[in-house]
């Protein structure tokens, strides 16, 4: 006798529909804006727990300070490009209705003659008001976005983030502070470098500098170099000569204990090569630490490659050649002075420190672990 078939049996099953995705409040969003000499880069977030979600992003290579070095000025171009750039930045805030943000310029900004015009004409054609922010304020928000990857054996942290016209490095003792309150006290310096008396453990910030030379300012000072490798080394033992104000620049530094933060286009850059992805991957990225003998060996990739096999290679293209050998010139330099076992790599920067620093701010993270 033949088995009695199930009730409902060949019949299509039910569908199951995901909730579609929940529209954020506008009155949770905050944005941030960074204007910087080659990039205009926009999050657009909501908190979520000790962190946030990122609701909308946006990025474009503008090239801001094309021309800078030698004119001292922001030209037509580079600004048309940007005044454009930045109305795509202006809908995306309108269409979220985003009513917190901070909208910045670096750089390139505070080094031309004309960018006072410049921010005009973003007012006037955008409705977008940009503030341009001074060194120290630029490397603290880098320093306070890069908390979550700050190691709790971390004794000695150096962040160094790599710009396009300049690059900031700050040095912070965390000696004194408790092992599993060290990303905490790093996100405390949100209300600025030496802060007051305060009772929870505090990062000693020894000291801090901005280079002004980022990826394509030394780029832009050795154009006249034919010779690939002669650029390469020329370009890296002039940033160090930058370096000699910075107080730990004297200081031979042990391994043990001290760790640094790389954030910066360079950085994912070479950190993509060493994994060898052929479609960059930011979960793979963020936080990869490295050693100094492996960063050394991608950039003797590089330069064995040469220009055109740079242009050829996935990881760095036709427009990102020649960056990423000044890039790689100053993480030289940078390494030679204090090597290390522990380079972790930041997917990250001023524009997370800006939305960290907002909702710092308004009470809205909670004080949890990261």
């Amino acid at each position: 006798m033949a088995p009695k078939r199930p009730k409902g049996a060949g019949a299509f099953p039910k569908a199951v529909e995901s909730p579609a995705p929940k529209t954020p409040d506008p009155s949770e969003l905050y944005a941030a804006l960074d204007l910087g000499t080659n990039s205009c880069r926009m999050l657009i977030a909501q908190p979520k727990g000790n962190q946030f979600h990122v609701v909308d992003s946006f990025s474009k290579s503008v090239q801001l300070g094309a021309g800078l070095e030698s004119t001292g000025r922001l030209s037509r171009g580079s600004m048309r490009r940007t005044v454009q750039a930045l109305r795509i930045c202006q809908q995306k805030l309108k269409r979220h209705r985003v009513k917190r943000m901070k909208l910045v310029a670096t750089e390139a900004c505070r080094r031309a003659k004309n960018s006072k015009d410049f921010i005009n004409q973003v007012r006037r054609e955008t409705g977008l008001k940009l503030d341009i922010i001074e060194p120290e304020e630029e490397a603290r928000l880098a320093v306070i976005s890069c908390a979550p990857l700050v190691s709790t054996k971390t004794e000695q942290l150096l962040v160094v983030d790599i710009g396009g016209g300049s690059t900031e490095l700050v040095w912070i003792d965390l000696s004194k502070v408790p092992h599993r309150d060290r990303p905490k006290a790093i996100m405390r310096l949100h209300t600025g470098f030496h802060t007051a008396d305060s009772p929870f453990p505090a990062a000693k910030v020894v000291d801090w500098i901005s280079v002004p030379l980022g990826v394509a300012t030394l780029r832009d000072q050795f154009s006249d170099v034919t010779d690939d490798s002669a650029r390469f080394a020329l370009m890296s033992w002039f940033f160090e000569e930058n370096l000699t104000e910075f107080a730990p620049y004297k200081d031979e530094q042990s391994r043990e204990g001290f760790q640094i933060i790389g954030t910066s286009g360079t950085v994912t850059t070479v950190a993509a090569s060493h994994l060898g992805l052929r479609r960059y991957d930011r979960t793979k990225v963020d936080g990869l630490r490295m050693s100094s003998d492996q960063i050394d060996k991608v950039i003797r990739t590089y330069l064995d490659l040469g220009p055109i096999g740079r242009r050829r290679d996935p990881r760095i293209g036709q427009d990102r050649q020649a960056l990423i050998m000044s890039g790689s010139a100053i993480l030289q330099a940078l390494l030679r002075c204090w090597p290390t076992d522990r380079l972790s790599v930041a997917d990250r920067g001023l524009r997370e420190g800006l939305l960290y620093a907002q909702m710092s701010a308004d009470g809205v993270l909670e004080d949890g672990p990261f």
